[in-house]
């Protein structure tokens, strides 16, 4: 498995997550130590906005690119046949585009701590999005709140009309008008879906 495939192996599936949980802690470094003296509120709401841009990001990107544009669409239907196989984006491609697309112009358009408290935001949430996308196709757990979003990810996994796309949080399937109400069949909630 090379860096470029779609399908990773356990150690390039897992070095994904090192590396995410890697950048969070170098990113909030960066901003604190380079962050000038009694800036903390404006880092704080820099790494919100961060946060919420993740979000917004989330949304765009599974509804527009991986269920729109070719080759991603197609890319994307392989984990929908697949949900238990270890597919996703190259780790080599989602760090080339949080870099060239958020932590540079932060920084070209700012200055350093900026672009890392910003970068922290978004790198964050997009952590947090692989983990509670994992855990939703392979861990099992008894939280209300993770097998509520498990649900929510298999409706989208199973509806006949698309939806659900968002993974971390529904808001903005709310805002557009994207939520599936079809329930999944029975057996998606362990032996397809859902690999312990």
């Amino acid at each position: 498995m090379g860096m470029f495939t779609l399908e990773h192996s356990r150690a390039a599936y897992r070095a994904d997550f090192i590396l995410y949980g890697a950048s969070v802690l170098m990113l909030a470094t960066g901003a604190l130590v380079a962050a000038p003296r009694g800036q903390g509120a404006q880092s704080a709401a820099l790494v919100l906005a961060g946060l919420l841009a993740w979000s917004a990001i989330e949304y765009a990107l599974h509804r527009f690119v991986l269920h729109g544009v070719a080759p991603f669409n197609k890319w994307h239907a392989l984990h929908h046949q697949r949900p238990a196989a270890l597919i996703c984006a190259p780790t080599i491609l989602s760090a080339g585009l949080i870099a060239g697309l958020v932590f540079a112009p932060a920084w070209l358009l700012g200055d350093l701590w900026r672009a890392c408290a910003l970068t922290f935001g978004v790198v964050s949430g997009y952590l947090a999005y692989a983990v509670l996308h994992h855990a939703t196709h392979h861990w099992r757990f008894e939280n209300d709140w993770l097998k509520r979003r498990r649900h929510w990810h298999a409706l989208h996994h199973h509806a006949d009309e698309p939806g659900c796309y968002g993974v971390t949080s529904g808001f903005w399937d709310r805002v557009f008008g994207t939520v599936s109400l079809v329930q999944p069949p029975p057996s998606t909630s362990t032996a397809r879906f859902n690999r312990g």
